[in-house]
């Protein structure tokens, strides 16, 4: 019962206080919904920026990981800083002085309309069937084992997932549809607070118990256990070789952190260049963190039960079930809780947007109002949380829940990767050359990675960067078949430098010091 009541008192806490800061904004207009009136302040951003991209598929799916392949999948948080870098020094002030509310908005302004709506398509499709189901997926696996659901409701697994999927997918619904982004970015800040202390408490209980009550002696029995696991540079074979951290890696980071609707949009709401860049960057020294309680947890695990549990995803939840004591479940309980609602509504609000900006107003009717657009914009939310619910319950069957998104991801991020980088890049890239590089790179990288894989042999994520390298390259080429018809010079590339934080590039440049000296630190002992 005492947990119970906490899980109501914290997720009703944050409920609350996004109610009393935002139940006067005005959501028929348009900025306010979809870009928050451009109130968000650095800190918020920052909060929002982790709780969008933290959830229990990175709890659970990237502790998986660490389970079976050891420190060598801090790649994808570590390396995720750099692409932050990317985008507080290099990106978002091109955004910024564009004044957009989407990325597909960009592309119109450097390329075309059907651009534009082709891509605010594709994003779509990717969030509905890609990320939204698995976010729901795994945070119904957390659930049912924090809570031990299906012995609480006296039903099965399967019929348990089903009930947390529609429990999570209806909750975060109303955050994103009726809230508007302040609320999510709101109740993200408090929740990300909750999930920095809960994230951080289980590490730490795991190795306190390693070593009978010690965490110092907890962590000298991993590093004298199993030090190989601490190693972060993987061979050629493993999980993620230590080459592809200049290649895939790299390129799916700055993606994500550069070009992703659901991150992005964040950004797009800030007060100020100055606010924007101070926000991500600040995301960016506590992504450093990650490997702490998205990484050691799955370590921990495989030094305490063996490599003997029946699937990897279920390291974290068995570890978290084992160390955290019983007045605490209703807290963490519903620290988990919130950062699945807050990456759910998030996605789901981008998804909003790009469909109300990139769709409605852009194809279907220009001369929508904003009211108008809002509204259309919230159905279609509506409508996406029902598809996500509706397939998530489908995904258990997958071996790994991470690796599978990110495959899966990738077959559409890489080619629009290029496709931006390409036209932040060069003025020279030509409109039909972008459209059909675009399809072409699509096509491509699913045959290369779900077809072919096995005849390639390469790992896929080389894969990944080779397939930017040819989108780039048949760019080039087919702008001299088919040239520009008019100079696009025109075009904001050049960024915005008024108003800039002073301490971005100081600040930008320690980031990526730090990613090497954690490289160092972990090679040297998982070596040893």
């Amino acid at each position: 019962m005492f947990s119970l009541l906490t899980f109501i008192a914290f997720t009703g806490l944050v409920a609350v206080v996004s109610y009393l800061k935002t139940h006067k904004d005005d959501h028929a207009q348009g900025k306010s919904y979809f870009l928050a009136g451009n109130m968000l302040t650095g800190w918020v951003i920052a909060g929002s920026l982790m709780l969008t991209n933290l959830s229990t598929e990175q709890l659970i799916g990237l502790n998986g990981n660490a389970y079976t392949h050891g420190a060598q999948v801090i790649a994808w948080e570590v390396i995720a800083a750099v692409g932050m870098v990317v985008m507080a020094l290099y990106c978002f002030p091109r955004y910024w002085k564009g004044q957009i509310a989407t990325v597909p908005q960009f592309l119109e302004r450097r390329f075309d309309k059907q651009t534009r709506q082709f891509l605010g398509a594709v994003f779509m499709f990717s969030l509905v069937t890609n990320l939204l189901p698995f976010v729901l997926y795994s945070g119904a696996i957390g659930m049912n084992t924090l809570f031990d659901v299906p012995e609480l409701l006296g039903v099965s697994d399967t019929a348990a997932t089903w009930i947390m999927v529609w429990a999570i997918g209806i909750s975060g619904g109303i955050y994103a549809v009726f809230g508007g982004l302040r609320a999510v970015a709101i109740s993200d800040s408090i929740n990300g607070l909750g999930l920095l202390i809960g994230g951080l408490l289980i590490p730490v209980l795991g190795l306190a118990a390693l070593g009978d009550g010690n965490i110092f002696a907890g962590w000298g029995t991993i590093v004298r256990d199993i030090p190989q696991q601490l190693d972060p540079l993987g061979a050629e074979g493993d999980n993620i070789p230590f080459s592809t951290l200049f290649t895939g890696m790299l390129l799916l980071n700055v993606y994500y952190w550069c070009t992703n609707q659901s991150i992005v949009q964040r950004t797009f709401g800030a007060k100020s260049l100055k606010e924007g860049q101070k926000g991500i960057l600040i995301a960016a020294c506590l992504k450093l963190a990650g490997p702490i309680y998205l990484v050691l947890p799955g370590i921990i695990a495989l030094q305490m039960f063996g490599p003997e549990l029946e699937k990897q995803d279920l390291a974290y939840p068995s570890l978290v079930a084992e160390v955290l004591p019983p007045a605490l479940v209703g807290f963490f309980g519903a620290v988990i809780f919130g950062a699945i609602l807050s990456s759910f509504n998030s996605v789901l609000h981008s998804s909003s947007t790009l469909f109300g900006l990139d769709i409605y107003r852009g194809m279907i009717k220009p001369e929508a109002t904003d009211e108008e657009t809002v509204r259309v914009g919230k159905r279609f939310g509506i409508i996406m949380a029902l598809v996500a619910m509706s397939l998530a319950p489908f995904i258990g069957k997958a071996e790994s829940l991470f690796t599978l998104m990110k495959m899966l991801a990738a077959v559409t991020n890489v080619p629009i990767l290029a496709i931006i980088a390409m036209g932040m890049l060069t003025t020279s890239v030509s409109t039909r050359a972008a459209k059909i590089s675009l399809f072409t790179g699509i096509v491509l990288f699913a045959l290369a990675n779900f077809v072919f894989a096995d005849s390639i042999g390469l790992h896929w994520l080389h894969v990944a960067a080779i397939i930017f390298g040819i989108i780039c390259s048949l760019m080039l080429i087919l702008s001299k078949v088919y040239p520009l018809k008019k100079s696009r010079e025109d075009v904001a590339l050049k960024p915005e430098t008024e108003g800039a934080w002073s301490w971005a590039k100081g600040l930008g440049f320690t980031v990526v010091v730090m990613v090497f000296l954690i490289y160092t630190f972990l090679y040297h002992i998982g070596s040893a």
